[in-house]
């Protein structure tokens, strides 16, 4: 069904060769063929610098939402924004619910229009459309390249490269600045047959995140789409494929482009966009996937990750064992003696009974797989007892050809509640399960509290990944869960489905100033909004205290700073702060306040009594005090810099970790001024919270070009020499760190 290929490896005539059989037919040498793949020549196309090893690019277009235009405009302001240099979108489909907080999130785009206005943007008022779904049909194009703040920030589909990054990164573009990253691994990623019907995007999604996430075999590549699978897909397909590919923790995504592409941009009005785009023959790569489209069989992703994938006919053969093991995650997860109540008492007469579905967001909410849950469902009810369902259209256009078709329609006379478009359910700020419920959704994650609930108030439920097609067909059967491909005749998916594309709803409301700035316009702040705290630069040494130690696996940054309504909060970065690790682990909060109170004493006066427990053998003079969090591998899921500030802002210098989860995280970790310290042999130091490290001499090895230095864990009067890496720190990164964070790098 899957197969990964880990080394060098040749695109050749529509197969994938090794690397060995590639020479033999006569593909040249890596470092000539690699420059064959639509990913070399895309970033050769926006590189700035003459060195290809190290990329230094600027964007064509930027995107971000409401939870995070305000903490980008504001920073980039604080260094210097006069105008927007290239295309920027601000967006309002994450915090659209007016209610949670008071006014503060309409304040935030009020914000939005007037920093759209003033500095010449693009601004999409609440409800119009998902971000992803809006710079699909505005902006996305074969060999453009587009950032944007939130993690799916994937438009391979229709032939551009997309980058999710922190905020700071696009803070940069707006200043002049570059994206600078070492040439990225690019692994082919080959499509062979067609879908079988019933088997939607999800379900090939889901199916290659759990084959490669486990051992990280995608981590921080370039995923490039190619083979003559593609060929049986739609646009809508490819974009439900391309989207989840963040989930396999990439660095980006492209594919190959043809008549699909042409027709879609078409459609939108910028068929002028299409250019045809294929790798060379005998391109080579670093490795490969290759997926045989027709072994795809429907998929659930169960709870607490979208790897956790299994076919829902291995699922249902398998129930209690494989509920059981979600029974054991979910105590781990929240740090519990015993979990709730069983999701085996859920099964009844044999099946497995789901309490809620969704359908939404830029994943679940297109135009085809909206058409296909209401084929299934035909209108016949899903009853009225607690099974409910809800379908959200990605955008106002979406919405309009699935009324005009008799879609949404449809839809409703199953029972079925259309909502706006609005991305709430994929990150807990709408269609919260109840207590104990089980929600499956064809959105883009099911991380632990992702959903919502506050399991530090007793509350937990459980969300489950799966295609909007076997959503259909579980409401069909009154909950009961099924895949679409046991139903008589399961939908098929054409790639020549199109529809009507009316973008009248964006001509009447979205604000297009792009190229056109009203520097004399004010920007209008709300009470909420307020600038960043200042931070100070690197002191010459540290004593840094753990305020957290987390032993996952993986930590996720919804982990690190909730998503969901505590997001009202973003553009006050002291407010926002008080939530920082408020669902893993409640203490933090109060452990870096006291850390960040002995700093503060330090710099108002080094000798003060009151540090005499910290200053034993140190000089406070020129020695600063800061907390840290350890985890062992932090940074998995979103691109919010907040995960990163907010522990800055509660006086964070540093995580420590065995490993970063993706290149975002740590990218915000070093904007925000924090040291990215890899420990190699962190699980056997045993840390815990009030731990204490002292390191001598960080601002000289930042200074210089050091990577590694020698820490000492003071532990029972006892100092124990600790091996503390930074890798792959560059020049300007380290000038970041010994400022403090970008803004105070930037104002120098």
């Amino acid at each position: 069904m899957i197969e990964v290929l880990k080394e060098r490896c040749y695109y050749r005539d529509g197969a994938i060769l090794t690397e060995r059989e590639g020479r033999q037919a006569g593909c040249a040498p890596y470092e000539e063929a690699r420059q064959g793949t639509m990913a070399y020549r895309i970033l050769k196309a926006h590189n700035t610098s003459p060195d290809m090893d190290s990329l230094r690019i600027k964007f064509d277009a930027m995107a971000s939402h409401d939870i995070t235009y305000v903490g980008i405009l504001q920073t980039a302001r604080a260094s210097g924004l006069k105008e927007f240099p290239i295309p920027y979108v601000l967006t309002n489909c994450h915090n659209s619910l007016c209610a949670v907080g008071g006014t503060i999130n309409e304040d935030d785009h009020v914000f939005g229009l007037s920093a759209a206005k003033k500095y010449g943007g693009e601004f999409v008022p609440a409800h119009q459309a998902v971000i992803h779904s809006y710079m699909r049909e505005r902006y996305a194009a074969p060999g453009k390249m587009i950032i944007g703040s939130d993690s799916h920030t994937r438009y391979g589909a229709f032939g551009p490269l997309a980058v999710g990054e922190g905020g700071p990164e696009l803070a940069k573009q707006l200043l002049h600045r570059t994206y600078d990253i070492p040439y990225p691994p690019v692994m082919a990623v080959c499509l062979t047959g067609r879908p079988n019907p019933g088997v939607g995007p999800q379900d090939v999604a889901l199916a290659i995140i759990a084959r490669t996430f486990p051992k990280g075999l995608l981590t921080n590549v370039v995923m490039e789409f190619v083979g003559p699978g593609i060929q049986s897909l739609s646009i809508d397909y490819r974009s439900g494929i391309d989207c989840m590919t963040t989930e396999a923790a990439c660095l980006s995504s492209v594919w190959e482009t043809d008549g699909v592409v042409r027709q879609a941009l078409e459609s939108f009005g910028r068929g002028e966009e299409y250019r045809e785009q294929h790798p060379a023959n005998g391109a080579c790569y670093d490795g490969a996937v290759t997926v045989d489209l027709s072994q795809i069989r429907p998929m659930i992703a169960l709870p607490f990750h979208p790897s956790l994938a299994y076919p829902i006919a291995e699922f249902k053969a398998n129930m209690k064992d494989l509920l059981h093991e979600v029974d054991r995650r979910t105590a781990e997860s929240f740090s519990l003696k015993t979990a709730p109540t069983s999701l085996t008492e859920k099964i009844h007469d044999g099946k497995f009974y789901v309490d809620q579905a969704v359908i939404a967001g830029c994943s679940g909410g297109t135009y085809q797989n909206l058409r296909r849950a209401a084929e299934i469902l035909q209108g016949k009810p899903i009853g009225s007892d607690h099974f409910w369902l809800s379908c959200y259209p990605g955008s106002m256009p979406i919405f309009s050809a699935l009324s005009r078709d008799g879609i949404l329609p449809t839809l409703m006379a199953s029972g079925a509640s259309i909502r706006s478009c609005f991305c709430g359910p994929c990150f807990g700020a709408g269609d919260v399960p109840a207590n104990g419920a089980f929600s499956i959704r064809h959105s883009t994650r099911n991380f632990p509290n992702r959903e919502g609930s506050k399991p530090g108030d007793g509350q937990i439920s459980y969300v489950a990944l799966m295609d909007a097609r076997s959503i259909a067909a579980t409401a069909l059967n009154g909950g009961a869960l099924t895949a679409a491909d046991e139903l008589p005749n399961p939908p098929v998916d054409s790639p020549e489905e199109t529809y009507f594309y009316d973008d009248s709803a964006y001509k009447a409301r979205v604000y297009c100033g792009v190229g056109h700035p009203q520097p004399e316009t004010e920007l209008i702040y709300g009470p909420n909004i307020t600038d960043w705290p200042p931070q100070i630069a690197m002191p010459e040494n540290l004593l840094i205290q753990v305020a957290s130690a987390i032993y996952d696996p993986v930590t996720t940054t919804d982990e690190l700073i909730p998503s969901g309504d505590t997001s009202s909060y973003r553009s006050n970065p002291l407010r926002l702060a008080e939530f920082t690790l408020s669902r893993k682990d409640p203490a933090y909060v109060g452990r870096a306040k006291e850390i960040q109170a002995r700093e503060m004493l330090r710099r108002a006066d080094p000798e003060d009594s009151r540090l005499t427990a910290v200053a034993e053998g140190f000089d406070l003079h020129n020695t600063g005090i800061g907390s840290a969090v350890m985890a062992l591998k932090p940074g998995d899921g979103s691109a919010r810099e907040q995960a990163a500030s907010c522990q800055r802002v509660l006086g964070g210098v540093a995580n420590l970790v065995e490993e970063f989860a993706t290149k975002r995280y740590r990218s915000n970790v070093v904007n925000w001024g924090m040291l990215p310290f890899v420990v190699p042999n962190l699980r056997d130091l045993r840390l815990k919270a009030g731990d204490v490290l002292y390191v001598p001499g960080i601002r000289a090895l930042l200074e210089g070009d050091g990577t590694e230095l020698t820490g000492y864990l003071l532990r029972g009067g006892n100092r124990q020499p600790v091996t503390l890496t930074l890798p792959g720190l560059t020049r300007e990164e380290r000038d970041i760190i010994l400022s403090g964070c970008l803004m105070n790098y930037y104002a120098v």
